[in-house]
């Protein structure tokens, strides 16, 4: 008799989450990962354009100042890839962590902002030494 009090009991002792709210908790990390891949994906870019331009200029025979030394660059490409992959960890970790207190009917917090906050913030400071080095170029 599944429809019975000890089946209610059973039911009630154990907290369930709402699937929507898991839904949307997959949503919001599957979101992040996109960020983390188009940093990546950003990063290896830029650590790869300043050889592209110097080939480029090979090829077609054009002179392209293009710095020999290209370690800015490839520094940077790789600050924004490393960037982008402590996105992907820390979105999983908080996906695993919401879920889980999300199913043992522990309260989660809405927003968690900081994540964002301080990748927007990598990224400003990123784009000035950026802007920086390429007024110093030219």
């Amino acid at each position: 008799m599944p429809d019975g009090p000890s089946a209610k009991t059973a039911s009630a002792s154990q907290p369930r989450s709402d699937p929507g709210t898991e839904m949307a908790a997959e949503r919001t990390m599957l979101a992040w990962i996109r960020t983390g891949l188009a940093l990546m994906g950003f990063g290896f870019v830029v650590a790869k354009f300043g050889l592209f331009l110097q080939k480029l200029s090979e090829l077609r025979g054009m002179h392209i100042h293009v710095a020999k030394n290209q370690s800015f660059s490839v520094w940077i490409g790789v600050a924004l890839v490393m960037l982008g992959v402590a996105a992907n960890v820390v979105a999983a970790a908080r996906f695993a962590v919401t879920i889980r207190r999300m199913r043992s009917g522990i309260p989660t917090h809405p927003t968690q902002w900081q994540q964002a906050v301080t990748i927007a913030v990598i990224l400003a400071g990123i784009g000035l030494l950026i802007t920086a080095y390429l007024v110093r170029l030219g």
